[in-house]
């Protein structure tokens, strides 16, 4: 029996993998996949707003698979089901049974905050399953006292660490919550120190590199703080944390419950609590705290393996969570083709006023919610800069500039089956890859922004709008590509200012 429960959890996980690979083309590259896609094209230690391990998985998905749009969702929606097996496990150590298992897996499947993090190519989803492995060989110290997890917990914190600095809060939470836990001893472990030892030895490249190019991660912060979380909402940054979870949220509950309830494990719920005290107090994003989710669901599976003993009571519990996801599903998923899924918001406001999800980053409302706008309109884009390209008699003499890194990328990934160059851009990390001088000089640019920089009548004499992106559903909605020629003077010298203006703002 118990060969066939793990059987079903592995097949939940399997599932998992399938949902999102079965949607994965109804909409196009997210701007965020396309910029870290583009990343596997310089595999470095390290990069504008994110540490390097992004880039590399990009550079082996691409020299495995290249840079299709299935590439891009495979490896997002692998991570997916790894976490579905990793909370099942967390379970078991939580001294849950087959059920709690089953259930466990069932609920990270089909959790909200997964359905959309385990869909794109980003940290976030890296991040979710490191978290949630950290907690994992954290119950595995906790239950066997083998030092070893020790080493191990150290590994899997460098590697997190070379994914998103975001686990630091982690790191910071359980090492306060174990103090004042009945395993404080634990930090009289020589074993905790080598594994500190270690987590150092992996960022180190990372941190080098920090050091070489002036520590971008502060500017990366500071500018995250002007431009995204000052709009961040505390009390919607509460209301978040349910709706993240919504049809587990009352495992989530539970777990919390449980876990405080058990001095053993009531290091866990401690941590977890300072993790959204923490971002709470610094204003994080509402996603930040993802990574908490999993651990408590499977504490509270365990706990709705004690309350409910009677088959149709167990039987009930997961066709709930089935039953609460089902109409919400397009929320975190995008199981629709465009038009779909702008019926569906649509229906959403019109029948029951609700406008969730639609409101962007800046707090403008739009037709679709901000990830699935920007999942929009870079085809478009792609085949109008390749019209323009195309145009060019001498190719040599050309250069695509892109405005933002969403542009950039779309150039960089889909530009590939086009023949296209990759772009210059000043946006993110592509500042790194920009050249300082032309050889042979400029006399053909193609430009990519919303409207035309004023510099650009001052250097060609011949501008010509090609095409914009003309999906009104698209966040770049009215984004044009320019073909412009006949340079005015040396376009290497007016470059070269540009650097300038670019390196020295001031």
């Amino acid at each position: 029996m118990r060969k066939q429960y793990t059987i079903v959890v592995y097949l939940i996980a399997l599932f998992s993998i399938a949902l999102h690979l079965f949607v994965y083309n109804n909409l196009e590259y997210h701007r965020d996949e396309l910029l870290y896609f583009s990343l596997g094209n310089h595999p470095d230690f390290g990069y504008a707003t994110v540490p390097p391990l992004i880039g590399w998985i990009a550079t082996a998905m691409q020299t495995l698979l290249g840079n299709t749009l299935f590439a891009v969702k495979l490896f997002p929606a692998i991570i997916g089901g790894a976490t579905v097996l990793v909370s099942a496990n967390i379970a078991r150590e939580l001294k849950g049974g087959m059920y709690s298992q089953v259930l466990t897996a069932i609920a990270i499947a089909i959790m909200p905050v997964g359905l959309r993090a385990f869909h794109l190519f980003q940290p976030v989803p890296i991040d979710i399953f490191l978290w949630t492995l950290l907690f994992f060989f954290t119950l595995r110290y906790v239950n066997t006292k083998q030092e070893k997890y020790l080493l191990i917990l150290g590994v899997v914190t460098g590697i997190a660490l070379m994914n998103k600095y975001l686990v630091a809060i982690l790191i910071f939470t359980l090492l306060i919550s174990l103090l004042v836990s009945p395993h404080r001893n634990v930090l009289g472990k020589r074993p905790l120190y080598f594994g500190m030892l270690l987590a150092l030895l992996i960022v180190l490249p990372n941190l080098i590199w920090q050091y070489a190019n002036n520590f971008p991660v502060i500017g990366h912060m500071a500018a995250l703080n002007n431009n995204q979380l000052v709009y961040v909402d505390r009390t919607g940054f509460l209301m978040d944390q349910m709706l993240m979870t919504f049809s587990v949220f009352y495992l989530v509950v539970i777990g919390m419950v449980r876990l405080y309830r058990d001095p053993k494990y009531r290091y866990l719920a401690v941590s977890s609590l300072l993790v959204v005290l923490i971002l709470f107090l610094l204003k994080g994003k509402s996603y930040y705290t993802a990574g908490i989710f999993p651990m408590l669901i499977a504490a509270g599976c365990t706990g709705m393996e004690k309350i409910t003993r009677k088959p149709i009571l167990r039987a009930a519990v997961p066709l709930l969570i089935v039953v609460l996801t089902y109409p919400l599903l397009p929320m975190g998923l995008p199981v629709y083709n465009e038009a779909g899924l702008v019926a569906y918001f649509k229906d959403l406001e019109e029948d029951y006023g609700m406008e969730i999800g639609r409101r962007f980053e800046d707090g403008t409302i739009h037709s679709l919610p901000q990830d699935y706008a920007d999942m929009l309109g870079w085809e478009e884009l792609t085949a109008i800069t390749y019209e323009a390209y195309d145009r060019i008699p001498e190719k040599d003499k050309a250069l695509i500039y892109a405005e933002n890194y969403g542009q950039a990328g779309a150039i960089a990934v889909i530009g590939k089956k086009y023949g296209l160059p990759e772009p210059v851009s000043f946006h993110e990390s592509f500042y790194y890859w920009t050249p300082e001088k032309f050889n042979p000089d400029i006399e053909y640019f193609v430009y990519i922004n919303d409207e035309l920089g004023e510099d650009i009548p001052q250097i060609f004499s011949r501008i010509e709008e090609i095409g914009s992106i003309s999906n009104i559903n698209a966040r770049e909605f009215g984004t044009k590509v320019y073909l412009c020629s006949e340079p005015k003077g040396s376009f290497n010298t007016f470059w070269t200012q540009v650097l300038q203006r670019v390196n020295d703002p001031f």
